[in-house]
């Protein structure tokens, strides 16, 4: 039937091109005479006849193959064996499609991505590039990349063809994260620990010199020097819980916490920890939480901490025999991803207050704003450091409000927690 259709066509258009031809012929004959219309009319039917029988051929019509047919190339012991794997692993079809993405690389971009275009998942050029040259080439590359949000994570990728008939590239990542962060914490450690050790230390060498010394025989400076030396002892035993404390954080920091935390419960067990030190500069600690809060996904420990160091600061920091305020809240927004909900803890206090020069730096490692309080209350400089990377990552936000005279609120924004949909897809940038 289309064959028959086709030949008609065809006729058809070499009609009316022989129709033209005559006609143009007439009108050259008629006013020209017959030794011009022999040469129009060659050129004239030879144009007619191409643009005639020159059948236009219809435009190629490309039938995408669903990628769930693709997967008959992988047994089900394969599969399971790929879904198993502790890399981020990803097939991707002759088409540029996704059609199978292990629980590791889910993890790391989201869920929903199998059927969708390459490009649409992955938008980082250096793996795109590495993937179209090794679908072209058939060699296999790598290429190192880091993912800037939400926390700064690096990567090494692989891309393999791994079959031909059916045409399947295989990208594989490796973690580098780890690597990356305990050769710069290694650095940092080092650096930090010599910096703030060599203060507690030069004091507590100078007064075993003098004890050994002048001091040998008088009872009450032996006395006095040792509670001296005894404090110092104590201020490094905190420096270095500090240190391990953050460095241990900032190791993990891009991995996303498992456990499932109520946000109330983790806030009483912190004040009630802090309750003797607060009750003995008289001043008092007050809860207030909305009912029915929704937990948040989080690591309890840490979470415990992040609120005992606010806590911990706003005690040192507030007004003598003043107000510890806890406030928990439930608000919603909209996302990107659609509604989300978040819990939104805050810490005031009713102290002096901290300069707005000074708010960009708080978090910085052992940045103080009055050096001889802090000291003077056995503070390290780390405890709001501690804080910065526990929140970061549990996916939080931190928001730090001040006025001189006024006392500072310290607001904590956790994400509440909720189901995975399809639609969760993280973007490679």
């Amino acid at each position: 039937m289309a064959k028959d259709a086709a030949v008609w066509i065809t006729l058809r258009r070499v009609f009316w091109a022989v129709a033209a031809s005559l006609l143009i012929g007439a009108i050259i004959y008629a006013y020209f005479g017959s030794h011009i219309l022999i040469g129009c009319a060659v050129v004239v039917a030879a144009a007619a006849l191409s643009a005639g029988i020159g059948e236009r051929q219809p435009p190629k019509t490309v039938v995408e193959v669903p990628a769930q047919n693709d997967l008959h190339v992988l047994p089900p012991l394969s599969r399971e064996m790929l879904e198993r794997l502790p890399d981020p692993l990803m097939l991707v079809n002759g088409g540029d499609r996704v059609f199978f993405a292990n629980r590791a690389m889910r993890d790391v971009i989201g869920v929903g991505i199998e059927r969708k275009h390459i490009s649409a998942v992955l938008r980082n050029p250096s793996i795109l590039e590495a993937l179209a040259r090794t679908s072209q080439t058939g060699e296999p590359g790598s290429v190192d990349f880091v993912v800037r949000v939400p926390i700064e994570r690096n990567y090494q990728a692989f891309t393999a063809r791994v079959s031909t008939e059916p045409s399947i590239i295989m990208l594989l990542m490796h973690d580098l994260t780890s690597i990356k962060r305990t050769e710069q914490m290694r650095v940092d450690f080092i650096a930090n620990a010599s910096h703030e050790l060599r203060t507690p230390l030069a004091a507590v060498a100078g007064f075993i010199e003098t004890l050994k010394g002048p001091a040998r025989d008088d009872e009450e400076a032996r006395e006095k020097f040792l509670d001296i030396m005894a404090v110092e002892a104590e201020r490094m035993r905190r420096l270095i819980e500090d240190l391990l404390s953050l460095t241990r954080i900032e190791l993990n920091e891009h991995v996303p916490p498992r456990g499932e935390v109520a946000l109330e419960e983790v806030i009483r067990q912190a004040s009630a920890a802090l309750s003797p030190l607060a009750k003995a500069d008289g001043i008092s600690i007050v809860v207030e939480a909305a009912p029915d809060l929704p937990r948040i996904s989080g690591e309890r420990d840490e979470l415990v901490q992040l609120f005992q160091n606010l806590i911990h600061n706003a005690i040192k920091y507030g007004r003598e025999r003043g107000e510890v305020k806890i406030a928990l809240k439930q608000q919603a927004a909209t996302g990107r991803r659609g509604p989300e909900a978040f819990v939104i803890a805050s810490v005031k206090d009713d102290g002096e207050g901290i300069p707005a020069e000074a708010i960009p730096r708080l978090t910085e490692r052992f940045y103080r704003v009055d050096v001889k309080r802090s000291r003077e209350r056995g503070g390290t400089g780390l405890g709001l450091a501690i804080v910065k990377h526990i929140v970061n990552r549990h996916n939080g936000k931190m928001q730090i409000e001040s006025r001189v005279g006024e006392g500072s609120t310290f607001t904590i924004t956790l994400p509440a927690l909720k189901k995975q949909t399809d639609a969760s897809v993280t973007e490679l940038l």
